[in-house]
């Protein structure tokens, strides 16, 4: 018995004649004549009765007719999931941010995404460096500043609230100047940002004891009573023992923007990707 044989069987039975099932599977009625024959030749058995009003299924028929509408939907399942496969994201996406965003905030969204698409892996390179998005250096970047490529589609993502932090415990600084305190803040590149100069005008007499573009570095040393620093909150929050001061102000705080190469707007794993980052935290 051929498969092919069981389809003709099932259109007949459910066309109720020859010319209506050979119209449906795009075949003859004498190509369907001649196969039906040669069933009922395989099986030993008539399957059909001829009426006036069509074909009509036999006892026997009637039982073939069960087994073969099971096996025209297992078939059907085998289809189907052989085109959800063939339809599932694969591939790389590289994503580029720094560090503490990285941690903090992308990679609880990227381990959703992971769990969502296993064929795509994740590649986050965590750079200080803008990496070249038209060098395919990445795919995906997130960045404090707006992008200015006019071959990166791009848009802002979320402001990101800072705060100020030191270690759980300590006497806040004075009130007003800060004399006696120590600060950390960023390196000396990167001095003038607002967050920095925040700090440094809320608490101008307090001293500046460590220096570092790290955010987690900065989150670490203040947590071992190095002094006060300005965090954004996802990672203040998150670290242990430092807590938040209030010094009558909040820091100001920063946009975050996203953004990718124009030519990869209709790549499939990266749609999904940015549906997923927008959805999570977006504002």
């Amino acid at each position: 018995m051929e498969w092919s044989d069981l389809r003709l069987f099932l259109a007949i039975a459910r066309e109720g004649t020859l010319v209506a099932a050979a119209r449906k599977l795009g075949l003859t009625q004498p190509t369907m004549g001649r196969r039906l024959r040669a069933l009922e030749s395989a099986v030993g058995q008539r399957l059909f009765q001829r009426t006036p009003e069509g074909f009509v299924p036999t006892d026997e028929g009637s039982t073939l007719l069960v087994h073969a509408e099971r096996m025209e939907e297992e078939a059907l399942a085998i289809g189907r999931r052989l085109g959800g496969q063939a339809q599932r994201l694969e591939g790389t996406l590289r994503i580029t941010s720094s560090d503490w965003f990285g941690t903090h905030v992308l990679a609880p969204v990227l381990a959703e995404f992971s769990a969502r698409h296993p064929g795509v892996t994740i590649e986050l390179l965590t750079d200080a460096r803008f990496l070249d998005l038209a060098r395919r250096e990445a795919d995906v970047a997130f960045r404090i500043r707006p992008f200015d490529d006019a071959d990166v589609v791009s848009r802002k993502l979320l402001h990101m609230p800072y705060a100020a932090y030191q270690r759980r415990g300590l006497a806040a600084p004075t009130a007003g100047d800060g004399t006696g305190s120590a600060l950390i803040a960023l390196e000396a590149a990167f001095a003038g940002t607002p967050d920095d100069s925040w700090l440094q005008a809320t608490l101008p007499k307090a001293r500046v004891a460590f220096r570092s573009n790290s955010r987690d570095v900065q989150a670490r040393m203040c947590a071992l009573g190095q002094g006060v620093a300005v965090l954004p909150v996802p990672l203040g929050d998150a670290s242990a023992g430092i807590e938040r001061l209030e010094l009558g102000a909040q820091p100001p705080g920063r946009d975050t923007w996203i953004g990718y190469h124009r030519d990869l707007r209709r790549l499939a794993r990266l749609r999904a990707l940015l549906d997923l980052v927008v959805e999570r935290l977006g504002d």
